[in-house]
């Protein structure tokens, strides 16, 4: 499993047809991960299908053998010889823009594909175009590659130039792109370059996770499983997890016992930040916890639903919003609609300084702090305190039309939750 190397998770993303799960399945399988006797397999049903192009697709997502695009987020895992990573093949068609979030909020840091065939590359950084909108969401969840134009730092980005269909400069340099010289970035600690794809990703820099913080692991989703029972899955955010701890699950506030922790079916001690982990959980149903909840330390600053938070975002919306506006917002993995309660200020876009009290109405390009009302019960937090879980984007009409940071949260006082057989042991025996 790579043990001494540092783990992170990339997610790959961009406009729909842009070969994305191509690419991902292509390098996982260049990397040694699939059996070329399986990528033989997929060759012949894909031939079969008429969907010859894509083979390397499939060693990610069979709901493509179906529909031909990616739906839901499908992960696989390579290595490099810096690192031990875990690939997320994020959506690109726009009906399914939820799970692209729920993936990139997952993510260290992320490869933007953009098709280069004429017409394909204008459709994709159109104003309706995926690219432009993944890389603004990539960037509002802290995941750090793109352009100018979003917020990135060119300089600090790789562009690399590669073939996901015939495995081009994914990991060995080729002769049939003399134009291309590599690809080299800088930045204030080191500077790196180099030509391949591979070579790009170990250049990449891993964020810094706060194991000293207490345990906070958004839910992606929750399965049953026969034989085993209860197998939460997610990211931890901050803080470890570990077998035998006692956990709570707000807004539902569910605690219980932590039977195992498993990553890419191997069993673990302890996970990490920025490990993506599945683990069991006693006398829990599926029923009782889903996507959204946020796993923690029952004993050590365990979440709390939030009862109204203040934000700060930026407008990109294409008409005037007003206090009462209650879209969906994507804060971690929970998509939840939140009214805009009360319009606290504007303030400057660069500067932050406060232009007016109270306005009427904001537009596209304003900044504003905003008093906001959870719809459905929430567990989100501060900026200040626990950053994974306070970014947050806000879509309708099929567009990206707010993004920002949570502020401050007004907590609401837990109710009477489900404390299970499991968690009761385990409290008396420590």
């Amino acid at each position: 499993m790579g043990k001494e190397k540092t783990h992170i998770n990339i997610i790959v993303i961009g406009h729909v047809d842009s070969e994305k799960s191509n690419t991902t399945g292509h390098l996982i399988y260049k990397c040694g991960r699939i059996d070329k006797r399986i990528i033989e397999t997929f060759e012949k049903e894909a031939a079969e299908m008429g969907k010859g192009s894509f083979k390397y697709a499939w060693v990610l997502d069979k709901a493509e053998r179906e529909r031909g695009i990616t739906i839901d987020i499908s992960q696989g895992k390579f290595e490099t010889s810096k690192y031990y990573v875990t690939s997320i093949d994020g959506p690109g068609h726009k009906d399914f823009i939820k799970n692209m979030i729920t993936g990139t909020s997952k993510a260290d840091c992320a490869v933007l594909i953009g098709a280069a065939g004429v017409g394909e590359f204008e459709a994709s950084i159109s104003k309706n175009g995926q690219t432009h909108e993944h890389a603004l969401l990539a960037y509002t969840l802290e995941v750090s590659t793109y352009i100018k134009k979003i917020g990135y730092n060119p300089d600090t980005v790789a562009f690399v130039p590669i073939s996901g269909w015939n495995g081009d400069n994914m990991l060995e340099p080729i002769a049939n792109m003399p134009w291309f010289k590599g690809w080299k970035v800088t930045r204030k600690d080191d500077n790196a370059s180099g030509t391949t794809l591979l070579e790009a990703l170990d250049c990449t820099l891993p964020p810094t996770h706060p194991t000293d913080k207490p345990l906070h692991l958004p839910l992606q989703d929750v399965y049953k499983i026969g034989g085993i029972g209860t197998v939460p899955v997610g990211r931890v955010e901050t803080g470890v997890l570990k077998p035998g701890m006692v956990v709570t699950f707000p807004p539902v506030n569910v605690t219980t016992e932590v039977k195992s922790v498993e990553m890419h079916h191997e069993a673990l001690r302890e996970a990490l930040p920025g490990d993506s982990v599945g683990f069991n959980v006693k006398n829990v149903s599926v029923k009782d916890v889903h996507h959204g909840n946020v796993a923690g330390d029952s004993k050590n600053d365990p979440p709390m639903e939030a009862a109204g938070f203040t934000a700060q975002m930026i407008l990109n919306h294409p008409g005037q919003i007003s206090a009462g506006y209650a879209p969906v917002l994507d804060c971690h993995t929970a998509h939840i609609a939140c009214k805009f309660a009360e319009m606290k200020e504007e303030t400057d876009c660069r500067s932050g300084k406060k232009l007016e009290d109270c306005p009427k109405f904001l537009k596209s390009g304003d900044a504003a702090i905003v008093d906001m009302a959870p719809g459905e019960p929430m567990c989100v937090k501060g900026f200040s305190d626990y950053p994974p879980l306070a970014h947050f984007a806000v879509r309708d009409m099929r567009q990206t039309v707010t993004v920002g940071v949570i502020k401050a949260v007004d907590k609401k006082a837990a109710g009477a939750g489900k404390l299970t057989k499991s968690a009761q042991k385990a409290q008396k025996a420590k």
